[in-house]
């Protein structure tokens, strides 16, 4: 029941040097939280959206679904410019604290979003029914969302945003709070819109959820933006970040060498792991390993991760 006819070969969602500056105070003092943001987010795609708390994340997303205004700058959505009320019936949107009256059930409660957007009651019935299956709720529609656990309603509260059939789905934080086991329940809702050709644009700080199901990322920070690309992008020109080597036959005097070269030792029966944070170090070791009396057993390196491109970016943004 998609509402909005999406152009192909338009993005799904477009800025241009997108601004945003409060005025905070008596002294009416202006506080810049978004500068020149321009990205794009593919049809079909999930992206992240990735910051620090107060990096301008929700601020975006609030533009975006027009809940406030950009000082300056442009957006676009399915290519209609913001602003065009229609667009809003192809888009589906979580906020990161929503409010449910939770003296509704799950049923009750999706049927009333589904008047809303003009369903018609058996249109609302099936759809409820659907989405409750969807994100696993299928036995609580009659329960009042007051019983519900923090991870029911994030499932309820996605399950809302899906009621009018979107195109594009866009979810603030949808996992802030959750245990493993209601992220993963997240995780494979957003998995399984992909799967139906929708769009999902969220935002968040859990790393490694999105390294999981993210096909490219955005980092922000300060209201900038610091890196956009597929993950494998981003990390592919970071290179080998640390070494791992495990020897064994070592005398007391090598080892007391190596570990002035390690950055951490653990010693695991007559085997000796080494950690290395520096590689010419770790290339030192190796060659002091292999004319000495010990064998190497294994040399792993270790590359980088999305945590440590993100740590990296926020240190410089913050001027560490």
């Amino acid at each position: 029941m998609a509402y909005i006819h999406w152009v192909h070969g338009e993005d799904m969602i477009r800025t241009e040097n997108l601004c945003k500056v409060f005025v905070s105070g008596f002294l009416m003092r202006k506080v810049p939280a978004l500068t020149g943001l321009s990205m794009e987010v593919r049809k079909g795609e999930v992206f992240g959206f990735l910051g620090p708390n107060g990096a301008g994340k929700t601020t975006t997303l609030k533009i975006l679904m027009g809940l406030i205004y950009p000082s300056s700058g442009k957006a676009w959505i399915m290519g209609r410019e913001l602003g065009d009320v229609d667009v809003k019936r192809g888009v589906g949107f979580l906020p990161e604290h929503p409010y449910f009256y939770d003296y509704l059930t799950a049923n009750e409660f999706l049927d009333f979003y589904g008047r809303l957007f003009g369903l018609g009651r058996a249109d609302r019935r099936s759809r409820s029914a659907e989405l409750l299956r969807q994100v696993g709720l299928e036995r609580s529609g009659d329960v009042q969302l007051r019983k519900f656990s923090k991870g029911m309603l994030q499932r309820i509260g996605i399950a809302q945003a899906l009621i009018n059939d979107p195109e594009l789905v866009v979810l603030d934080e949808p996992m802030s709070g959750l245990d493993p086991i209601g992220r993963k329940e997240v995780r494979d809702i957003i998995i399984g819109l992909k799967d139906k050709g929708k769009t999902v644009f969220f935002s968040t700080h859990i790393l490694p959820d999105v390294e999981v199901i993210c096909d490219r990322v955005a980092i922000l920070v300060k209201g900038e933006l610091r890196a956009t690309g597929t993950v494998a992008e981003l990390l592919g020109g970071m290179g080998a970040k640390a070494v791992e080597m495990t020897v064994e036959g070592l005398g007391e005097a090598e080892t007391g060498v190596l570990s002035g070269l390690a950055a951490n030792v653990m010693v695991r029966g007559r085997q000796t792991v080494l950690f290395f944070d520096d590689l010419d170090k770790a290339g030192q070791a190796k060659r002091l390993v292999c004319r000495g009396e010990g064998e190497i057993v294994s040399l792993i390196p270790h590359s980088p991760s999305l945590e440590d491109l993100f740590l990296k970016e926020v240190r410089k943004g913050e001027g560490a």
